[in-house]
């Protein structure tokens, strides 16, 4: 009788279950009218079960080498393991090998996304710094925008995934899907907003004047004391409709310039306690790689996630500010962690 190539699941299944019958294998082979050899080597695999995996030992690198490799991972940020080995003149050595011996001296990060420092811009942050150590920060309002799309940011949509369990689909759109621009403020323990920008609409420094006075002045300021608004500091960032001649004007008629208006110094979204906030309602809004389908689902999952912020949340963000001073000063103007 010739042999099969393979067999089948359900002949597996007819050999195990004749096995613990008691069946030999030359019998198995008559009752399934397959050749006694293919049965026999069944047997054998199955009794010999899997074989453990035996770990090869590892391309041993000379102390001198460990020293280049180190040397070469802190010049050469973000590079692949094979490049700096490469820079290191060592071959031979594979990927596993390396991977293994970086992850004792280096981690595998994403390149940070920050706008560049240069000496004048520390310079002015260690000016702005010292000119507010000894300010009341519980007086400053903090404000900025956030846009949100219906996706969420890039990378985002990562997680575990149990074994046997199927990644969910993510909708793919051929145009994009646009966006929500949001203006928001915190000061002491208070909330300003979130407001919504009106679809469409760029924020140029009319238009910026213009939603300030819709939103920020007769919702929410107007309702303030006189004692209040007479020791309240507004904070915003340089972007062109801000910083304009225009606005400051505008501001200025408002009552809020000079001390009134802080200074903001360049490149400085560290020092903003309120861009922590829009990092916590990202991840509310977006977590488990949530997707939305229209701009005002988007629209109300921002609200939604904005009233969930607590007053003991944003009184942390900004009795932050101390520190923040002391920390852009102590690295002379670099960064500081948010």
């Amino acid at each position: 009788m010739g042999q099969k190539k393979d067999l089948t699941g359900s002949e597996m299944s007819k050999i195990v279950r004749y096995l613990a019958e008691g069946c030999s294998g030359l019998k198995i082979a008559k009752l399934l009218k397959r050749d006694h050899r293919t049965i026999k080597r069944f047997i054998q695999n199955s009794q010999q079960g899997r074989k453990k995996r035996v770990d090869k030992p590892r391309r041993k690198i000379t102390a001198h080498e460990l020293r280049k490799v180190k040397r070469a991972a802190a010049k050469m940020p973000l590079a692949t393991s094979l490049a700096i080995f490469q820079s290191c003149n060592i071959t031979g050595v594979p990927k596993s090998t390396r991977c293994a011996i970086l992850r004792d001296m280096a981690k595998v990060r994403k390149a940070e996304r920050r706008p560049p420092l240069n000496k004048t811009h520390k310079l002015k942050r260690q000016d702005w710094a010292k000119k507010y150590l000894k300010t009341d920060f519980s007086k400053v309002l903090w404000t900025d925008e956030m846009r949100v799309s219906l996706d969420g940011p890039d990378g985002w949509a990562r997680g575990w995934i149990g074994k046997g369990q199927r990644a969910p689909v993510r909708l793919r759109r051929q145009q994009g899907g646009g966006g929500v621009l949001v203006w928001a403020g915190i000061i002491k323990d208070e909330l300003v907003g979130p407001f919504r920008v009106e679809d469409g609409v760029k924020l140029n420094s009319q238009s910026y004047c213009q939603f300030l006075e819709d939103t920020f002045f007769k919702q929410w300021y107007r309702k303030k004391s006189a004692s209040f608004k007479k020791n309240m500091i507004f904070m915003q960032d340089n972007a062109p409709s801000h910083a304009s001649k225009y606005s400051t004007a505008w501001l200025a008629r408002k009552g809020i310039k000079e001390e009134k208006l802080m200074t903001w110094p360049p490149c400085s979204p560290d020092l903003n306690p309120i861009e922590n906030l829009w990092s916590i309602i990202k991840c509310e809004i977006y977590k488990e790689g949530k997707q939305y389908t229209s701009l005002n689902s988007v629209w109300e999952a921002v609200v939604a996630a904005a009233r969930n912020v607590d007053g003991e949340q944003i009184k942390t963000l900004t009795e932050s500010m101390d520190g923040r001073l002391l920390s852009v000063l102590a690295k002379k103007g670099g960064y500081i962690g948010r």
